[in-house]
């Protein structure tokens, strides 16, 4: 085994010679401390030692893409300090084996407290099945970094997501590993994913054009999943809230008199949706389900259908809209009021704003259409004038 000095750049162009799996490059500067880096270009730091029976061991300190040089160095010295006060090694390791990965935790302690305790859990579960396990699932919560979250961050604004996605599994991570703290989780004394800057948020006004409207229903209506395509067509049509509509029961739907009673808003109170022509189409051609209550049950569980997370990124990459967020079709299903010349009274009753506030940030439009209004005034005035 070939020995080395051990630096940064040592390490990071170190590679495996033709026809060897794998070679240990041991440090001239820490004794038993070495690197080894296979054939498949995976580098992993252990640190050899003399048990009590005289036995020689070694221990894995961690991967090189994971740990710094000078982490590692310094666990190797801590295993070195241990060896010689008599204790063994193995047992912080044996105790680090009850820190679960990612994934582990998510699914055996997350999931199942989320369900119980956040009415918004589909959605926890969309995005962190989505991003966050793909990028870092397999690694133990004491192995995450700082900079593996910023680079799943800048992973995914390059794929074209907006800042506010990209935010979003960060905050999760963070609120994750908190509660694997306060679970007595060990090892977890600091949070990596508080440390990330997250990227600034503008607050938007984000509204469909008409061409981005025709790209969007055309890939509605080609999606596989016909059931969410319609429940987000539904959206569109409504300005309705997601839990509104994936919620909806048949019970509540009255055709006749164009209206969805939704029973529990998000103001705590009943509000009812009014439905046009086209809404009212869409739910009589909804498929039945037997005796499903729902408007959109699951065809694998009968109950209302989850988050519309998955289908949704689908729907928008396919149209073309990578940064439209569910949310803006409410914010369209608005704008396309006020431009009709609709008033803001009218569109904070159809959006059931208790705050009429929250309507007023669409007031900038009722003014474009009254002075588009009152320029169609003047060009009839001007034209009465010019035929004297």
């Amino acid at each position: 085994m070939p020995h080395a000095n051990l630096t940064a750049k040592f390490v990071l162009t170190a590679a495996c010679p033709d026809g060897k799996s794998k070679i240990e490059y041991v440090d001239t500067n820490l004794e038993g401390f070495f690197v080894e880096v296979h054939s498949s270009g995976t580098k992993t730091y252990y640190q050899r030692y003399i048990d009590g029976h005289r036995r020689q061991r070694q221990m894995k300190i961690g991967r090189a893409n994971v740990l710094t040089l000078e982490d590692a160095r310094k666990r190797a010295i801590q295993i070195k300090a241990d060896v010689s006060l008599g204790r063994d090694p193995k047992q912080p390791k044996n105790e680090l084996r009850k820190i679960p990965t990612l994934k582990e935790f998510f699914v055996e302690r997350y999931l199942p407290y989320v369900k119980q305790n956040k009415r918004s859990w589909k959605t926890d579960e969309a995005v962190i099945r989505l991003h966050l396990l793909p990028a870092m699932g397999k690694f133990y919560l004491d192995e995450i970094t700082a900079q593996m979250v910023v680079k799943m961050m800048t992973d995914m604004r390059a794929e074209g997501y907006a800042n506010g996605t990209c935010n979003r599994p960060v905050i999760f991570l963070r609120y994750m590993l908190n509660l694997a703290s306060d679970w007595g989780i060990p090892n977890l004394e600091r949070n990596p994913a508080k440390k990330v800057q997250l990227f600034e948020e503008t607050q938007r006004q984000r509204f469909l054009s008409p061409f981005e409207m025709r790209a969007l229903i055309n890939a509605l209506k080609s999606d596989e999943n016909v059931q969410a395509a319609k429940a987000i067509e539904l959206l569109l049509m409504t300005g309705a809230r997601r839990n509104e509509i994936t919620q909806a029961r048949w019970e509540h739907i009255n055709l006749q008199q164009k209206t969805m009673l939704v029973p529990l808003s998000k103001s705590g109170k009943p509000r009812t949706i009014s439905l046009n022509k086209a809404a009212c189409y869409l739910i009589s051609r909804l498929p039945s389900r037997g005796e499903s209550p729902w408007l959109f049950p699951s065809p694998i569980t009968g109950r209302p259908y989850p988050a519309l997370y998955y289908p949704w990124v689908r729907i928008r990459k396919r149209a073309g809209l990578t940064n439209l967020r569910l949310h803006d079709l409410r914010h369209s299903y608005a704008s396309n009021l006020v431009n009709g010349g609709v008033s803001l009274y009218v569109v904070q009753q159809l959006l059931g704003h208790t705050n009429p506030g929250t309507t007023q940030r669409y007031a900038h439009l009722e003014q474009e259409t009254l002075a588009k209004a009152a320029e169609v005034a003047a060009e009839t005035l001007k034209r009465a004038v010019d035929q004297r």
